[in-house]
């Protein structure tokens, strides 16, 4: 393949492609991140014949320094917490609680954008493929990690088509497998290696989300053609 993806969807196909072992697994599902990580999820599911959602999950980052993630939120009052990091740094509560008081507004919009009346996403027990559209840091997947490890998921396996190597490594130990595509030697930004890195709409996680819920006519396999 080139070094390049046309797209999201073209880069969710080439990394469904590396998950074939996870096809026909009992209570899997795959979760997209919001928002650039859903069209990649939505052809990951496609392939693997599994149910797609999506994981609204918020960063809770340093006011100074956002990519440091001190924690993060999930839906159903899910709050995961670096304890270590928090510790090592002395960040007072007064700080921790303003940043999640602001995460917590955007992340209940982004429910209702995404999810309208549906109950929270349940992991309870479940494989987990997690994916992003490409991971520079690691630093919101990591606190998705520990979001969905308390929230009870059996097994998680990160998947995204562009991979840096430090985040490969350090990800590597959090959760059971990663999955990429590319781990470039060289990465500057998840961007660069996509030829159309358009910004994905709410609209667009809408629709997607809308189109993997519309049950499937029983008579649908009939016209599907074998790989």
């Amino acid at each position: 393949m080139n070094t390049r993806f046309q797209n999201r969807r073209e880069a969710g196909r080439f990394l469904a492609e590396r998950l074939w072992e996870y096809q026909g697994l009992q209570n899997l599902i795959v979760l997209g991140l919001p928002r650039g990580g859903v069209p990649v999820a939505a052809e990951v599911a496609n392939e693997l014949g599994a149910p797609l959602d999506v994981l609204v999950i918020r960063k809770l980052g340093l006011p100074a320094q956002p990519e440091l993630a001190m924690g993060a939120i999930a839906p159903g009052g899910v709050c995961f917490l670096n304890q270590h990091l928090i510790g090592a740094l002395g960040i007072p509560n007064d700080v921790l609680t303003s940043v999640a008081f602001h995460e917590r507004a955007e992340l209940e919009r982004r429910e209702r954008e995404y999810r309208g009346g549906l109950p929270p996403v349940n992991v309870q027990g479940m494989t987990v493929i997690l994916v992003d559209d490409g991971i520079a840091t690691g630093a919101t997947v990591s606190a998705a990690i520990g979001a969905l490890r308390k929230m009870g998921a059996d097994r998680l396996v990160v998947a995204a088509p562009a991979v840096s190597p430090e985040a490969f490594a350090e990800l590597s130990h959090q959760a059971e497998a990663v999955i990429a595509v590319l781990v470039p030697e060289t990465f500057r930004c998840v961007g660069e290696w996509y030829e159309d890195f358009s910004q994905t709409t709410d609209a667009e996680v809408r629709s997607i989300l809308a189109h993997a819920r519309t049950p499937i006519p029983s008579h649908a396999s009939l016209f599907r053609t074998s790989r």
